[in-house]
């Protein structure tokens, strides 16, 4: 893997995150019924980020959780032919709330169908909304993002890393060549 550019320092990445938040407030018309929960890996502490900002906007403690989307990948063998409620940790009963999903780099949509199909395990949202820091297209399925920190055009021999200090000791986003 070859670097090739940084496309967002540290600064950056956090104005986009708080804009992101005002967005979602914005959208939702406040914060009262939203639920937060970040795909596993990067999305679980991008949506602690956009909770502190709304919390400092809008005053609202907002839920928070994660989807581990393992489970429900479509290109892996199914382990089971139950419910595997066990990669979702949702705080609040999903039917109340608008459970806005957040994750760091958008790209087949993938990931965000499986996501979905975690959610509905649990039960049924009002709505589900989508937050993603990096769009950068190729999307195989008919999935598009509420709200973008940032649109990134690339080649499908690239690769988009998001850096968070809390996983990567350092934040950023940064462009590789596969």
């Amino acid at each position: 893997m070859e670097f090739k550019a940084r496309v967002m320092e540290q600064a950056q990445l956090e104005r986009s995150l708080a804009r992101i938040a005002h967005e979602i407030i914005e959208k939702n018309n406040g914060a009262e019924s939203i639920c937060l929960l970040g795909i596993k890996r990067r999305g679980i502490p991008m949506a602690q980020i956009l909770h502190d900002h709304i919390l400092k906007f809008e005053g609202v403690n907002v839920p928070v959780g994660h989807v581990d989307i393992s489970l429900y990948r479509d290109d892996l063998t199914q382990i089971s032919e139950g419910p595997r409620t066990s990669a979702c940790s949702i705080p609040v009963d999903p039917a109340k709330y608008t459970v806005i999903l957040v994750d760091d780099v958008l790209f087949t949509g993938r990931t965000v169908r499986a996501a979905i199909e975690a959610v509905f395990a649990w039960g049924r949202p009002k709505a589900i909304q989508l937050a993603v820091l990096i769009d950068r297209g190729h999307r195989e399925l008919p999935i598009r993002p509420d709200f973008i920190g940032k649109n990134i055009p690339t080649a499908r021999n690239e690769l988009v890393a998001v850096k968070l200090e809390s996983v990567d000791g350092e934040t950023a986003v940064d462009l590789y060549e596969l």
